[in-house]
């Protein structure tokens, strides 16, 4: 049976001090609206997902490649598509609110194995 989801209802986990999420999946896609305070860095990592980031408050800086060769800024109302195995970084520019999907979902936040956000 099919179940009607409200975001107001789902729960809000503190990753960190600078970050809070709050994840609904299924068994291929998982989507998840999260908050940033301005300044915190998601160091740079890659995975095995594609994944669709939209922001809708604030600015993100991204940095693209092992290198960190690409760099691009995100605005409320501008998304990204990221390939699968692309290494990415990102700083917060504000206060963040954005919701990224991915597809598989993210087995390491799922399984509390996502220490590159916790630390």
């Amino acid at each position: 049976m099919l179940e009607k989801q409200d975001w107001d209802s789902i729960p809000e986990e503190q990753v960190n001090p600078s970050m809070s999420r709050k994840l609904l999946y299924g068994e291929k896609i998982m989507i998840a609206k999260m908050k940033f305070k301005d300044g915190f860095v998601v160091p740079q990592h890659s995975h095995e997902n594609e994944q669709i980031t939209q922001v809708e408050k604030g600015t993100m800086r991204f940095w693209f490649g092992a290198n960190k060769e690409q760099e691009v800024e995100l605005k409320a109302g501008e998304s990204i598509v990221i390939p699968p195995n692309v290494p990415h970084e990102a700083m917060m520019i504000g206060d963040v609110e954005e919701t990224d999907t991915w597809a598989p979902p993210r087995k390491d936040w799922l399984d509390g194995t996502d220490n590159y956000l916790r630390e």
